[in-house]
């Protein structure tokens, strides 16, 4: 397990999956926690559980509404004075179907892009004006394997398209600012084993079905990537920034 005794991480979603696992993983390795959640209180209280008091500060806010984000980070930075790594993980997949009503397409991916992509956006704008001065910090982005190879689910167009803009995004951190010392990771998962995975699965035949076309015949465990996530925030591997990393059981390989 990572040392990150002394560090201060925000991380976003923390509530449910693998922002749930990772809020676990990140607090057992004495990380000071920031853990954002939207409206699931009781799941971030639940992942957050383990980590001591005055460890942890659990803030809500809204990343449908425009420009919760910086209100977050506001709040997240004035807890400890300074945020040594950002991940960015909270996310949502409505359906955009191209034969559904177009209110219906236009609705959902608005709420996309601004969920996944115009928010985040904002927080990294803040963390990395935040790392200049502060002489370094890291930038971690949940992307996934569909930003790759388009999503599977020909449903889902708008999130397949905003986790492409998130791994851009950060790799354009990454390109720009790692001469000051700013870090910027990518982590692009494949099926992971989450409620929301277990839905979406539905429309591919179920479960089963699923498990049976990936190559080790089984969703990643959400704590598998919580473990990458820490082992990033560590900062041990600085020639890694820019990297995306697949965490997808060799069922997709670049």
């Amino acid at each position: 397990m990572e040392d990150l005794g002394g560090k201060t991480i925000l991380l976003t979603g923390a509530s449910r999956g693998i922002g749930a696992a990772t809020a676990r993983e990140l607090g057992a390795a004495g990380a000071h926690l920031v853990a954002h959640y939207g409206s699931h209180r009781d799941g971030a209280v639940e992942a957050t559980g383990a980590v001591p008091d005055e460890r942890k500060l659990l803030v809500q806010a809204d990343l449908a509404q425009p420009g919760a984000a910086r209100v977050l980070w506001a709040e997240a930075l004035a807890w400890r004075g300074r945020i040594d790594v950002v991940v960015v993980n909270a996310a949502i997949a409505p359906q955009t179907p191209l034969d559904g009503s177009d209110e219906e397409w236009d609705d959902g991916w608005a709420e996309t892009f601004r969920v996944n992509v115009l928010e985040p956006a904002s927080l990294v704008r803040e963390a990395v004006r935040h790392y200049l001065e502060a002489g370094g910090g890291t930038v971690i982005s949940l992307s996934s394997w569909a930003a790759q190879r388009g999503s599977a689910i020909a449903s889902l167009p708008a999130y397949a398209a905003s986790k492409a803009a998130i791994k851009n995004l950060t790799q354009t951190i990454a390109r720009n600012y790692a001469g000051e010392g700013v870090l910027a990771f990518v982590v692009a998962p494949g099926i992971v084993r989450t409620r929301m995975s277990e839905i979406s699965a539905v429309a591919r035949g179920g479960v089963d079905a699923v498990n049976a076309a990936l190559a080790l015949g089984e969703m990643v465990p959400p704590e598998e990537v919580a473990r990458v996530i820490a082992f990033l925030a560590g900062g041990s591997c600085r020639h890694l920034t820019g990297a995306t990393l697949d965490v997808n059981g060799a069922s997709y390989i670049r």
